[in-house]
C-alpha cells in the first residue's frame, strides 16, 4: 500500500518524458543517445492542479513550473505544494543547449523534510555524478534529468510532429537522485483533455514499468495546439487504486 512518502516520490518524478524515435525504428538501447532535430518550447509559467488518492484518502495541491530558455541556456524551477503540508517538493534544472537539445549541467531536488540532493552533468569529463553514492555514468549525448526530460521531448516533437504517431516509441537516458536509466514512452492516441485553458486535443503517451521491475505507470499528455506543453500527467501504482494526477490550469507566456 502506498504512503505519503510514496506520494512525494511520485511527485518527485514530476515531469517525465523520453526522446523521440520513429515507430519500429531506433529501438531503445541501454543508454540511448540519438541526435534529432528540435525546436525549443517557448518560455512560460505553467500552473497545475494536483489530485491524489492514498489509502482511500483524497489529497490536493498545486504545482508551478517556471520554464525559461534563451541565449543558448535554459532553466526550469518546479515547486509542488500540498494542502496541509505546504511545499513538499522543489526541483531545479539548468544548463545549456547543444546539438542534441537541452544539455543539463545540474539537477537539484529538495523533498519535504529532507536534505536536497544534486546530480551533476560534468561536460569536461563526460560523466554524470551524484551527490549521494559513488555511481557514475558516461555522457554520450542527449542525457536528461527528471525535470528537463519532458521539455526535451516537447522540443523534439515541435520539430517533427508528423513522427508522433500511435505506436511510435520515444526513449532517452534519465538521471535521478542516485542513478540513471533509459525510459521509454509509447504514443497511444490523440485525446481530448479538460484543462483550465479549456478542452484541448493532446497526444497521449504511456510509460509502463519494465517487465522485470516494480514501479508506477506514467501517462503523459502533450498538446500540439499549446506548443506541445504537457497538459496532464498521471502516476498510477501497479497495485491499483492509488494515483497522482497533475492537470494544467493556466499558462503565462514569457
Amino acid at each position: 500500500m502506498m504512503t505519503l512518502t510514496t506520494l512525494k516520490h511520485l511527485l518527485a518524478a514530476g515531469v517525465l518524458a523520453a526522446t523521440l524515435s520513429p515507430a519500429m525504428a531506433d529501438a531503445p538501447a541501454d543508454h540511448p543517445a540519438i541526435k534529432r532535430p528540435y525546436k525549443l518550447v517557448p518560455s512560460a509559467d505553467l500552473v497545475y492542479s494536483i489530485k491524489a488518492k492514498q489509502r482511500g484518502i483524497s489529497l490536493s495541491g498545486e504545482s508551478v513550473s517556471n520554464w525559461r530558455v534563451g541565449e543558448g541556456k535554459y532553466s526550469l524551477l518546479a515547486e509542488t505544494k500540498a494542502a496541509l503540508f505546504g511545499k513538499i517538493l522543489e526541483q531545479r534544472s539548468e544548463g545549456t543547449v547543444d546539438d542534441y537539445g537541452l544539455a543539463p549541467a545540474q539537477f537539484v531536488e529538495k523533498r519535504f523534510r529532507k536534505d536536497a540532493f544534486t546530480t551533476t552533468f560534468k561536460r569536461d569529463s563526460k560523466t554524470i555524478v551524484f551527490g549521494e553514492g559513488d555511481e557514475s555514468y558516461p555522457l554520450k549525448g542527449g542525457e536528461q534529468d527528471r525535470n528537463s526530460a519532458v521539455w526535451q521531448l516537447a522540443s523534439v516533437a515541435r520539430a517533427a510532429p508528423e513522427k508522433f504517431v500511435p505506436g511510435s516509441e520515444w526513449a532517452f537516458f534519465v538521471a535521478g537522485a542516485h542513478d540513471a536509466e533509459p525510459w521509454v514512452f509509447k504514443v497511444v492516441k490523440q485525446e481530448t483533455v479538460a484543462t483550465g485553458e479549456g478542452l484541448v486535443e493532446a497526444v497521449h503517451l504511456v510509460k509502463a514499468p519494465p517487465p522485470d521491475k516494480k514501479g508506477q505507470q506514467v501517462d503523459l499528455w502533450l498538446a500540439p495546439s499549446l506548443e506541445w506543453y504537457p497538459v496532464k500527467v498521471t502516476f498510477a501504482d501497479a497495485d491499483g487504486g492509488d494515483y497522482v494526477e497533475q492537470t494544467l490550469q493556466k499558462i503565462v507566456r514569457k
